[in-house]
């Protein structure tokens, strides 16, 4: 994606709760990183890899319902090949939220071993669950839990402190505030984090937004866009932007295309799957 403004979005309270984080980890046995599925690697917080040091890992690509799934599945390889299992879920679907205990069971196999030779028999498994704002960790936590413990909200930020959540299932969940860091090195990452929302979208230019997603989409979905806008490959995004400002009739006092209006078109049809399921980042394009 192209280079424009910088991104950067970092409320006081987050600063906080990555104290509060690091205060508790010694805490927990396993690590819950909630991503989101449409961006598997830009929806990490680098910090978090620090924060788990020495503590069992499992990822959990949530939102698999709006992604690629051909492309979801290289994502979880990717990950199991650098030592973390991985599994892609949507974390609203009851059936699937209750398999991540078997697989959580799976990863802590030795903690538990240990614990069983020292006569602590079916002690809970403690979580942290971590994830960057609107990465869908508190809706996770309310399904796997069965009850609603944690706010849930389409806007990020909605999370401010934490709780202790005893599921039932032999484990007890450590709720944390989403957390981003405070700048984002690649402003490719902060690009993606705007356009699926992690991001308020009252900092951000909607427009600039929008154009680098239509670039993303003609070289990967570009048939989602001619269905819905009459978009072909060979137009502009600049040149694109205006055609979905005609054809949905942004017009501002004086004829002028209303592009700010045709760009949250843009980017609402996409995160409402109107533009199909969409992966905005593969694995060959990390540079690691």
């Amino acid at each position: 994606m192209s280079e424009g403004k910088n991104i950067q979005w970092y409320p006081g309270h987050m600063t906080s709760a990555r104290r509060m984080m690091e205060e508790n980890v010694k805490l927990i046995d396993i690590v819950i990183e909630i991503l989101d599925a449409r961006i598997p690697y830009s929806s990490r917080n680098p910090d978090i890899d620090k924060l788990a040091k020495n503590k069992f890992r499992l990822i959990i690509l949530n939102k698999k319902d709006m992604a690629d799934m051909a492309v979801t599945d290289k994502w979880i390889s990717f990950y199991e090949e650098k030592g973390i299992k991985c599994i892609s879920l949507d974390a609203r679907n009851k059936k699937a939220v209750k398999k991540v205990l078997d697989v959580v069971n799976e990863v802590c196999r030795d903690k538990i071993e240990r614990d069983r030779k020292r006569g602590m028999v079916d002690r809970p498994i403690k979580a942290m669950i971590v994830g960057i704002p609107n990465s869908g960790k508190s809706t996770f936590i309310n399904t796997f839990a069965g009850k609603t413990y944690a706010k849930t909200g389409n806007k990020p930020g909605v999370t401010r402190g934490k709780q202790w959540i005893r599921s039932g299932k032999g484990m007890m969940l450590l709720d944390t505030p989403g957390i981003l860091w405070p700048k984002f090195e690649d402003q490719r990452v902060g690009r993606l984090l705007a356009i699926t929302g992690a991001v308020n979208d009252d900092i951000l230019e909607m427009s600039e937004i929008s154009v680098n997603l239509i670039k993303y989409m003609q070289k990967y979905y570009c048939n989602n866009l001619t269905e819905r806008y009459k978009i072909t490959e060979d137009m502009s995004a600049e040149d694109a932007l205006m055609a979905v400002a005609d054809i949905r009739k942004c017009i501002k006092k004086g004829g002028e295309a209303d592009l700010g209006r045709a760009a949250r078109i843009v980017i609402d049809d996409m995160r409402s799957l109107k533009l199909g399921r969409v992966t905005l980042e593969r694995p060959d394009d990390i540079k690691e």
